[in-house]
Parts: C-alpha cells; structure tokens; sequence
C-alpha cells in the first residue's frame, strides 16, 4: 500500500464515503474530468443527446461506467434507451472502426491511439468530452496518506514540488519528456508517449487552471464533484464534507 500516489478525486471520496479512508487529496492534477465519448465524423452524435438508440461501447471495469447514466440523465437521456456494451479496453478502437458500435467511452487522453486505429479503417474520430456536456469536477489528483503527511511532511512537498517541475518542463517540452520517460522504461515509444501526453493537455491547462492556478481545489468545484459522486453512488448529499478530504497547505502562497 502506498502513502503518496495518484488517482481520480471521485474514487478516494466515494472510498471516504464507505470506508472512512484516512487520506488526502493535495494537487488537483487534472481540472477537468477526462470521461468522453468517441465516435467518428458523421456519425451524427455531436452531443450526449443524440446517444439515444445507439450502441455504445465501454471497458468493462471503467471509472466512467458508474458516472454514465447520471450524465446521461443530466442531458436529459434515458439510459434505458442506449444500449451498452461492454468489452475489454482492447477491442473498443477495432470495434470502432469495424462499424460494430456507434461510439466508445474513454478518456480523451488514450485519443491518439484511437486517431491511429480508425485511420487504417479511412475514418476520423471525434471526440466529444463529457465536460462541454455538463459534467463539472476534477479528475485525476494526487493523494497522500493522513500517516504520510503527518509523519513526513516535508517528503510530502518535496515529492510535490518535483510533481510541479515535472509537469511544467513536460508541458513545455512534449517531445523531450517521451523520451526521459523512455529512458526509464526502454519499452515505452517515446514518440507515442509525447503525443498521449498532448492529449492530456486540455485537462492540465484550461480556463480553469489559468483562473485558479494548477493544483488547486477551488470550492465550487470539489462540491460539484462531489454532486457527481452522490448521483452516481446514490449517496446522501451530507454523508462527507469534501472540504475535509482536501489538504491545500501544499499550495504555493
């Protein structure tokens, strides 16, 4: 088990909401949720409402599954309307380009492998982020043991300040990163690491890091992140305060 690692805000307060979990969340990693849909161009499915009557498919074990039929609601879909599949991640870019389905859930960042798959079928994908779609809130984040942080506090910022510097020179330098991450684990293609990193971009600097700077738990939308949860898992709105399951005293002044 470890005392400091990574992970989506949703899960540790779903985890906190069961089982009291004695951890934190210090840096808001990803300021918007990463959840969408892929489809491809003329598939007609430009937004969630138009998911009615189509097949979609999903990974079987996906953090997206139980967050589904609340969005869905939310843009005024009847879940009971959309058939869903589900299937081992994959087989969910050739069951895309075969035809076999209408569109996939994923998160944007595994976007480029997908680009690559329908371009040998002659298709191009679209994305369409369950975030222009209404779902508000943060994603991946990183946590740390209540244990870690009072017992060694100062690892704490010294793991997150390296965290910082990292992805500020990957931000900065795609290309270099895939091949210092390459450097460390020889099978990664580096190339291909650099282009799912740009993926990922547009959930590490938005409108919403430029307003609240990266890392931070802004109020309003840890508690809408927390309406998610309390949708998705049928939890009572008081059943944690997610103000308590956030430290921000590893925030730059």
């Amino acid at each position: 088990m470890s005392d400091i690692g990574t992970g989506g805000i949703a899960a540790l307060m779903q985890a906190v909401a069961e089982n009291n979990l004695p951890v934190k969340a210090v840096i808001a990693v990803y300021a918007k949720q990463p959840d969408a849909i892929f489809t491809v161009k003329g598939s007609g499915i430009t937004s969630l409402k138009q998911v009615a009557g189509k097949t979609i498919a999903t990974a079987t074990f996906s953090s997206s599954n139980a967050l589904w039929p609340v969005v869905l609601q939310a843009n005024g879909v009847d879940p009971s309307t959309v058939k869903l599949l589900k299937a081992d991640p994959a087989t969910l870019a050739p069951m895309l380009a075969q035809g076999k389905v209408d569109a996939t859930i994923n998160w944007i960042t595994v976007s480029p492998a997908f680009t690559n798959v329908l371009k040998q079928a002659g298709k191009e994908l679209s994305v369409l982020p369950w975030s222009t779609q209404g779902l508000d809130g943060y994603g991946w984040s990183v946590f740390a043991s209540d244990k870690m942080i009072k017992e060694l506090l100062e690892v704490v910022k010294k793991v997150l300040r390296a965290l910082k510097k990292g992805f500020d020179f990957a931000l900065a330098n795609p290309d270099a990163a895939g091949a210092d991450l390459k450097a460390i684990v020889p099978e990664v293609n580096a190339a291909e690491a650099a282009v799912e990193f740009r993926a990922s971009i547009p959930l590490l600097r938005n409108e919403i890091t430029k307003k609240d700077c990266f890392g931070v738990f802004e109020p309003k939308l840890l508690a809408a992140t927390w309406g998610w949860v309390v949708k998705s898992f049928n939890f009572p709105a008081n059943k944690i305060d997610p103000e308590k399951i956030v430290d921000r005293s590893f925030l730059p002044k």
